[in-house]
């Protein structure tokens, strides 16, 4: 074999080896992303014109999202936001519309004083999705059905879910579930305390606590 013959497979391997280089190292980009955002991956490669522009729109997400100065709360907010939420939702059987848009007031205080961006809802979204991403569709959901809800488009039980979904992130950013034991103990914890549909207004009315507490979100 010729010296030339030589160089030229070592060129060729070394090309070869660069190659899978690459593909190995796109690859575990690409699974470190799937990891991190989840169902939010699989939304923005739908959303965009290829799998690449996706990826790199994704990781502008973390590259912002690294520049925030995120605070974690302090075991009295927490408490004060766990017992606000738990006051918001009784007061879903007699305003349902209202509680909806109070939900997501009390949820975008709860984003900002976590320290994410409160302007835009589609920035908000992208910033939250960085360490939010498997609740954040139930935050998209909830976004949708108030805007129906302010359009009087919004049946009741869309409502209901509305909260609900509301509830998914705000114990994600809280860090526990914000409805407590004895919430539990007046009805389902994924339905909102009080509301049955098919209930008497006796029946809902049996159902809610004794005392009724003031608007949770002025505290």
């Amino acid at each position: 074999m010729s010296p030339t013959q030589v160089i030229v497979i070592v060129l060729v391997v070394l090309v070869v080896v660069a190659a899978l280089a690459v593909v190995l190292r796109q690859a575990a980009r690409r699974r470190a992303l799937r990891s991190r955002f989840g169902p939010e991956y699989d939304r923005t490669v739908a959303e965009r014109d290829s799998r690449s522009a996706a990826e790199r729109e994704l990781r502008d997400r973390e590259r912002r999202h690294a520049e925030l100065t995120l605070t974690p709360l302090t075991p009295e907010s927490r408490a004060r936001y766990a017992a606000a939420w738990e006051e918001l939702q009784i007061r879903f059987v007699d305003s349902p519309a209202e509680t909806v848009s109070d939900a997501d007031e009390l949820v975008g205080r709860l984003v900002a004083e976590r320290g994410y961006p409160t302007s835009e809802f589609d920035d908000q979204a992208a910033q939250l999705s960085v360490e939010h991403a498997r609740t954040l569709s139930h935050y998209r959901d909830a976004h949708e059905i108030r805007l129906r809800n302010e359009r009087g488009e919004a049946g009741t039980e869309e409502l209901r879910q509305a909260v609900v979904h509301y509830r998914e992130l705000f114990a994600d950013l809280l860090g526990e579930d914000p409805v407590s034991s004895r919430a539990r103990e007046q009805g389902q914890p994924e339905h909102v305390p009080g509301h049955q549909p098919d209930a008497t207004p006796e029946q809902r009315a049996d159902s809610m606590p004794a005392h009724r507490p003031h608007d949770a979100t002025s505290r």
